[in-house]
Parts: C-alpha cells; sequence; structure tokens
C-alpha cells in the first residue's frame, strides 16, 4: 500500500547570502508579508509560506529552475515587466504567449529565476483544464 500525502504545499525554502534584499524584492514586487525576521526570513503570501534560510555558501540553481506567480491580467503582467525593466532586474524574456496564457521570465537577487504569467488570455483549449 502506497501512503501519498494529501496536504496542500506548505512552503518553499530558499538559500541565500542576502535574506534582507530577497525579503524586500518580494515584498515589493510580490505583495509578500515580512512575518519573522532573525537568522531565516519568512514570508507569506496568499496562505503560502517562503522561507529565506541565510546562508555564507554559493548558492548554485539549475538555469531552467524557476517557481512562478500568477497574476490576474495581462495587462499587469505587462505593466511588472515595465517596472521590472525599469529597476534593472534581469530579464530573461520578453513577455510572450504559449497557449496555456502570457507570461515572462526573470531573475530574483541571487539568479533564482521566476515566472510571472497570466490565464487571462489562454486559448480556449486550456479553459478547461484551469
Amino acid at each position: 500500500m502506497t501512503t501519498q500525502c494529501t496536504g496542500p504545499l506548505n512552503h518553499l525554502s530558499l538559500p541565500t547570502k542576502n535574506p534582507i534584499a530577497t525579503a524586500a524584492f518580494f515584498e515589493q514586487h510580490f505583495g509578500c508579508q515580512i512575518v519573522a525576521v532573525g537568522k531565516h526570513i519568512l514570508l507569506k503570501r496568499d496562505g503560502f509560506d517562503i522561507v529565506l534560510d541565510h546562508t555564507s555558501d554559493d548558492v548554485s540553481w539549475p538555469a531552467n529552475f524557476h517557481f512562478g506567480f500568477e497574476m490576474a491580467t495581462l495587462a499587469e503582467v505587462k505593466q511588472l515587466y515595465r517596472t521590472f525593466k525599469t529597476e534593472g532586474v534581469q530579464m530573461e524574456t520578453e513577455v510572450f504567449n504559449n497557449s496555456r496564457g502570457s507570461r515572462f521570465f526573470c531573475r530574483m537577487p541571487e539568479g533564482i529565476m521566476i515566472e510571472v504569467n497570466t490565464r487571462e488570455d489562454r486559448e480556449e483549449g486550456w479553459k478547461k483544464l484551469f
């Protein structure tokens, strides 16, 4: 008999040399709330936690590792893209549509890739899935 975890995804833990700058990035651009600051920083957003673990080690991520934030509209995605470009965030792509909706990829402080997407303009075939 196989046992499976049936609970929701609880948190994402990210090692970082500069948890204060990383927390500020998430707070400013993604509406995360900083709820605990110490050696580690705890961020909350929509019932999901992001734990920023301070490390003095260099952190290396596979180039295509990423996580995503979903926005309600294409206009919001485009506005955040423009904001990031203006503020010098490392951009990996322009805004593009791949049938599941529009998105762009960028890198947060210390290089982890983030996808920012909307499903507002997804093609009909995807609408029944999400």
